[in-house]
């Protein structure tokens, strides 16, 4: 194939008003300038981003998992949670409900801007809006069977109260992800977006899952540690 293509360009300069791209010369004979940004230009314009709204559901969806690891870890490091409730499980159940009441928090800020915000055309069809139910429904089936699985200390960090389970779980929802509890709801946001036609709800939703797949790096390894911990301990 390339010894064809040389054999169509000519020795003679003049000849050859539109060379052929250097394959390996990376993206620098690329003209950005011909490109169509109009799409991006369509998004950017139903999306204020100075909106104290938007700054607010930000925050809320950054501070949640920022929380519940910090406190977590510093539970299972001083155990002070569940010295000062008396009980393990009684700290994890505290927690798990404060973690709970945030939760909602920040769905309430998340869906005021998309309500608030403007509404994408494009996305404000009968296709889009049956997706976002499907969706919904996937991701409620995930969190809801994650939930159901793990139980409401091993939903809420009750490993890092020293609640540990007998074996992994690896069942469904688990047999599909390692997260299902986080995809889940990432899913469940990206529906409600797509049903309210919502191009900041989009961005939202990317943010959701940027942040939980961060949270995840942390947590995985660190709930690891813990059950080797224990597994040291048995031998």
């Amino acid at each position: 194939m390339i010894s064809n293509l040389a054999g169509v360009v000519s020795n003679n300069p003049a000849e050859n008003k539109h060379p052929l791209l250097d394959c390996c010369g990376g993206l620098g004979n690329v003209d950005y300038s011909k490109m169509d940004l109009k799409v991006f230009d369509e998004v950017l314009k139903h999306i204020n981003f100075h909106d104290p709204n938007f700054h607010i559901a930000v925050i809320a969806i950054i501070f949640n998992p920022l929380f519940w690891n910090v406190v977590a870890r510093w539970e299972h490091r001083t155990q002070k949670l569940s010295k000062m409730f008396g009980s393990p499980y009684l700290a994890c159940y505290v927690l798990g409900f404060v973690i709970i009441l945030l939760n909602v928090y920040r769905s309430h800020s998340m869906t005021v801007v998309m309500r608030t915000q403007a509404r994408w055309e494009i996305l404000d069809r009968n296709e889009v809006f049956n997706m976002g139910v499907l969706l919904i429904a996937v991701g409620s089936l995930l969190v809801v069977s994650s939930f159901l699985a793990l139980g409401f200390t091993g939903t809420f960090l009750g490993d890092y109260f020293g609640i540990l389970m007998d074996e992994k779980v690896t069942g469904f929802p688990f047999s599909l992800t390692e997260n299902p509890m986080y995809w889940g709801s990432t899913a469940n946001y990206l529906g409600l977006a797509l049903i309210g036609a919502s191009p900041m709800g989009l961005v939202l939703t990317a943010i959701v899952a940027l942040v939980y797949k961060i949270a995840i790096r942390f947590e995985g390894p660190f709930t690891e540690h813990i059950y080797q911990q224990r597994t040291r301990k048995r031998e």
